[in-house]
């Protein structure tokens, strides 16, 4: 196993957390942040353009994960590199975006 595919796992797991809230948002109707709002990161984007920035953000842990190397569920450090990935990411997101819809106390 090489290193880089380690790295592709992890920024898989991160690419997979970040298709969550994008297409839970999307697919419910409501807007939310996404690069492409003004400003970006904190303007709000259409549920459209999150279900598609949801879609693209799963392509992109799909290819990451699954074409590059050979990812294994019974692999325990590929899982938790990828899990790792998911969480860190998945903090990130929750403190960043907390502020803006009251999931950030004090």
């Amino acid at each position: 196993m090489h290193w880089y595919h380690y790295v592709a796992y992890f920024f898989g797991g991160a690419f997979l957390s970040n298709c969550l809230p994008h297409l839970i948002s999307g697919v419910s109707g409501r807007a939310f942040q996404t690069p492409f709002a003004k400003p970006p990161g904190k303007g709000l984007s259409s549920s459209t353009v999150n279900v598609l920035w949801g879609v693209f953000n799963l392509a992109v842990a799909y290819l990451l994960v699954t074409r590059v190397g050979s990812f294994s569920l019974y692999d325990i450090p590929q899982v938790v590199t990828l899990s790792v990935g998911f969480l860190l990411l998945s903090l990130m997101s929750a403190r960043a975006f907390g502020r803006f819809h009251g999931g950030l106390l004090s």
